[in-house]
């Protein structure tokens, strides 16, 4: 298209081959025949290639030409599409400049710290994108004193951070959660949360709490459940016990849209309808939440851009060889994708929706 600037990619989808091997021929690497490096550089000048320096310079024996993604937990991606949109997020940005992605998973019986100490010791990686970053994190404790260059997917507990790092704005998605809810006549609200010490947590809890503080209302309430990430009983029964408790929430706000679908099956075998009797909100708008029954009413965190532009802020760092004095930071701002799942507040008689809660729960097996 006119005034498209040209990138590796161009080349190689003229020619049908890899980024990767694009980008070698360009620097002249040994292991592409002389023959393809001609055909390389021939279509480069054709379509208007102007090489990145920096980038070939990875993979002309100076560099692994590779980045690592670490696959932090038992769980990681096993419920939802956002790993998969995240690394196919990573995976461009990252090829764009001849540099392919790895990932690494955590074996049972190892941490994921010796791991991250194995890629660092034996090269592997010229850079890692470490992801869901925990309030105080020995990955980026090491990795900072190793001098190793590295982006984080989210944020520490520390106000003035010594990395770079990509994240999104769940202080402020919260809160406009809530007030649109509040807007609604939502005056009893529950918050269905993990208990693992992740950052995007205490953002997210943050951001509901404080506009309830804001609001100054003393007729709203608060009910949290809380139950292990990837403990699929305890979590069914944690949403269960919530929704059949004594003046239970109209409103619910979840973590993350895994959460969510799980409030609307257990309001479904429960008889609460969705959102006449409960509204109910999710964080990430993973491709599931758009075909829920309802759909549901959640924030799009904008993840390919986030994956993007954590591979763009690394490939700096490894062109520069080195991390930039000042950290370059992004915090991305989500947008509220509005469905179905959420709505004005209808208020059932107490004892008829407890009841009829008790009664459905206790059917289940």
């Amino acid at each position: 298209m006119p005034g498209h600037r040209k990138t590796i990619k161009d080349v190689a989808r003229t020619l049908g081959v890899s980024a990767a091997t694009v980008s070698r021929a360009l620097a002249g690497n040994p292991r592409i025949s002389p023959e393809t490096r001609q055909r390389v550089e021939a279509t480069a000048r054709d379509i208007g290639y102007i090489p990145n320096r920096a980038a070939q310079s990875l993979v002309a024996g100076r560099g692994s030409g590779f980045v690592g993604l670490i696959l932090t937990d038992p769980g990681y991606g096993r419920e939802d599409s956002y790993l998969g949109e995240f690394i196919s997020g990573l995976g461009a940005g990252l090829g764009q400049h001849g540099i392919d992605l790895f990932l690494a998973a955590v074996p049972e019986t190892q941490s994921e710290l010796s791991v991250i100490r194995n890629i660092v010791g034996t090269h592997r990686a010229d850079g890692l994108i470490i992801a869901r970053t925990s309030e105080a994190d020995p990955r980026i404790e090491f990795l900072t004193a190793a001098g190793f260059p590295f982006v984080t997917h989210g944020r520490t507990s520390i106000e003035a951070p010594q990395h770079s790092w990509v994240d999104t704005d769940g202080t402020a998605a919260f809160a406009e959660a809530f007030e649109v809810l509040y807007a609604l006549g939502h005056r009893r609200f529950g918050l269905v949360t993990i208990k693992e010490p992740m950052m995007f947590r205490q953002h997210r809890t943050e951001g509901l709490l404080q506009a309830i503080a804001r609001r100054g209302d003393p007729e709203v309430s608060l009910q949290i459940a809380t139950s292990p990430r990837y403990d699929g009983a305890r979590r069914h029964d944690a949403i269960a016990a919530l929704l059949i408790a004594p003046e239970r929430p109209t409103a619910v706000l979840t973590l993350f849209d895994g959460l969510a679908l799980t409030v609307l099956e257990e309001a479904a075998h429960l008889g609460l309808s969705v959102p006449g009797d409960l509204s109910v909100i999710g964080f990430d708008n993973i491709a599931s939440s758009a075909l829920a029954r309802p759909g549901l009413t959640t924030f799009d965190s904008e993840t390919t851009r986030s994956a993007r532009e954590s591979a763009r802020m690394l490939v700096a760092q490894l062109a520069e060889k080195t991390r930039p004095a000042v950290p370059e930071t992004l915090l991305i701002r989500p947008k509220l994708v509005l469905r179905a799942s959420h709505g004005p507040v209808r208020l059932s008689p107490r004892g008829q929706t407890t009841q009829l809660a008790h009664n459905g729960r206790g059917a289940r097996k």
